[in-house]
């Protein structure tokens, strides 16, 4: 069985991106990792080469700053790193520049990867996130954040990176996929208040236009906490590659003075207690359908 992983990157230092930690925390599983790394302002390239791993191999390339339509050169990006994995790979393992797979999962999905390697009924494994929020210590709790996504595929032609890189399409079908008992822990809302700040900004510039980003993104504009509902101690470990940076952690917040309930309307609070009671996600977005092996 070869597997190759792969992601795209840029800017990783300027705004502060884990893209380190989430490439070596899939390392160990993968036979190669491809890295795309887009045109950028920092040193994003020295960072990837420090890794130091003769798995990695860098493909450089430059964004098209003109899509801004929902995040479209995101899917690009990561569909330049797919082109690039070796031709005779089983399974492609996407990984985003703020996930890391936790240690503990690794022989689990080591094992999935094995035992529906020829299986043709599964075309991807599905796994669970956690989200963090505002720190190392929150993380969302409610349907506003996205419960699962594929992160492994087999390497079938005509598999495309999806809208704006979330999920993937197999000539344009929502692939069959087996969900798996991994999470990936999700980073990129875990900054410091100018660091949400910056994101938010950078963000938008990807799913809007510069009139819009005018009016919203305004020199005064600050990252207010209204986007999270609701939030949750985290109880468990982080992955051991996470440690280093959540030790240099220097912000501490106090979310009694956030709004998190800011856009928490009834119709959002009763969708989310028939989820709580009842595990069940009405309109859910999924993009792919989970079937029995």
């Amino acid at each position: 069985m070869k597997v190759s992983g792969f992601t795209f990157i840029r800017n990783a230092v300027k705004n502060d991106y884990p893209i380190v930690e989430a490439i070596t925390s899939i390392l160990p599983l993968c036979d190669e990792f491809v890295v795309a790394v887009g045109n950028s302002e920092d040193d994003t390239r020295q960072l990837i080469e420090g890794i130091n791993s003769p798995k990695i191999r860098i493909i450089d390339t430059v964004w098209d700053d003109s899509l801004r339509a929902g995040g479209k050169v995101f899917a690009i990006e990561t569909n330049k790193a797919l082109d690039a994995i070796a031709a005779d790979s089983d399974w492609a393992f996407y990984i985003q520049g703020d996930e890391v797979i936790h240690e503990k999962y690794l022989p689990l999905i080591r094992k999935e990867m094995e035992d529906n390697l020829r299986s043709p009924k599964i075309e991807g494994l599905l796994f669970k996130y956690v989200h963090f929020y505002g720190s190392y210590d929150y993380y969302g709790d409610t349907r506003r954040w996205y419960r699962r996504e594929i992160r492994l595929v087999k390497n079938i032609k005509g598999t495309r990176s999806y809208k704006d890189a979330q999920g993937f399409r197999i000539d344009d079908r929502k692939p069959n996929v087996k969900l798996i008992d991994a999470y990936v822990y999700h980073y990129g809302w875990a900054k410091p208040p100018q660091g949400l700040t910056n994101k938010a900004r950078n963000y938008n510039k990807f799913y809007h236009d510069e009139a819009w980003n005018a009016a919203h993104m305004t020199d005064t504009f600050e990252f207010d906490y209204g986007n999270a509902d609701r939030i949750n101690r985290f109880k468990d470990t982080h992955p051991a590659v996470m440690l280093k940076r959540i030790e240099q952690t220097n912000w501490e917040l106090d979310f009694s003075n956030k709004p998190l309930q800011k856009h928490y309307t009834l119709r959002r609070r009763f969708l989310q207690t028939i989820l709580d009671l009842t595990g069940w996600s009405i309109g859910e977005y999924r993009n792919y359908k989970i079937v029995k092996r």
